[in-house]
């Protein structure tokens, strides 16, 4: 086991978000802004920033790893950028306040078809179809989520004529 692989999370943490060069075996070096580091394996996600605002991501295996040198802090605007590199395009295209009303009125309509649907999590951001499948935002087919293959094949194909309605 190397150096890095015997740091703690909480070590690795405090790379999360700066711009790092990792030095690998056999003379490999890797440059870009540290996403995560797996904390089982220790492996360092790496975002480097292409032209036509394209990303690269690099994974570098943590047994590989010889030595992690910080060259520059995020900023906001950086750790913003970040956290967005693997979020669906459909879900930035919305504010609170649309996803909100996207919830209420898919509810509505799925209670007005009665389909019993409460909602769960600390917000109430996620709605539960009678206990046994979850619709996260910003509540379309894609979002939806259950054991039930069955289930998960009808609920999507009612919202996806029910979206198809709406436009």
């Amino acid at each position: 086991m190397n150096d890095w692989q015997r740091k703690s999370p909480l070590d690795w943490e405090t790379y999360v978000n700066k711009m790092v060069k990792v030095a690998a075996v056999e003379k490999h070096e890797y440059e870009g802004w540290v996403l995560t580091v797996d904390p089982v394996s220790a492996s360092i996600v790496l975002a480097t920033f292409l032209e036509n605002e394209k990303v690269s991501i690099s994974v570098v295996l943590g047994h590989a790893v010889q030595e992690v040198e910080i060259l520059k802090e995020g900023d906001d605007e950086m750790k913003q950028q970040l956290s967005c590199i693997f979020t669906p395009e459909e879900g930035k295209a919305y504010s609170p306040e649309e996803l909100e009303k996207r919830k209420n009125d898919l509810k509505t309509w799925l209670e007005r078809n009665h389909i019993p649907v409460t909602e769960q999590g600390e917000s109430g951001r996620t709605l539960c179809v009678a206990g046994v499948l979850t619709i996260d935002p910003p509540y379309g087919p894609e979002e939806c989520s259950s054991s039930n293959e069955i289930i998960l094949s009808r609920v999507q194909g009612l919202i996806q004529g029910y979206l198809e309605k709406q436009e």
